[in-house]
């Protein structure tokens, strides 16, 4: 939860200066007001949700194939075999329908 206040606050108020400890917050920017609990639970509830959202990219990343596969099938393909690309291509198909962008 601290690293999620924490961004919340760097994205109201870039630049400003504070401290958090534990769920406190002293304020130490002079430049800048406060961000007020609203907003920052405002702020905390986006993050929450765009992380939530983009969940299926965690989750494809580690299952897609590597650029280094890609490269050689890649490399076969420019000599005329899509062998190779094409299983690259259905490996990756495999990944995305199994973790699907929501909608």
């Amino acid at each position: 939860m601290k690293y999620i206040k924490e961004q919340a606050l760097l994205n109201l108020r870039p630049g400003a200066e504070w401290v958090l400890r534990g769920d406190e917050l002293e304020w130490l920017d002079r430049d800048q007001a406060e961000p007020t609990k609203a907003e920052i639970e405002t702020e905390i509830a986006r993050l929450q949700a765009e992380y939530e959202f983009t969940a299926y990219q965690r989750y494809r990343q580690p299952e897609y194939p590597s650029l280094a596969t890609f490269a050689d099938a890649y490399y076969w393909a420019q000599k005329g075999d899509n062998t190779k690309m094409d299983e690259y291509v259905a490996s990756c198909d495999a990944v995305k329908a199994k973790y699907p962008k929501p909608e």
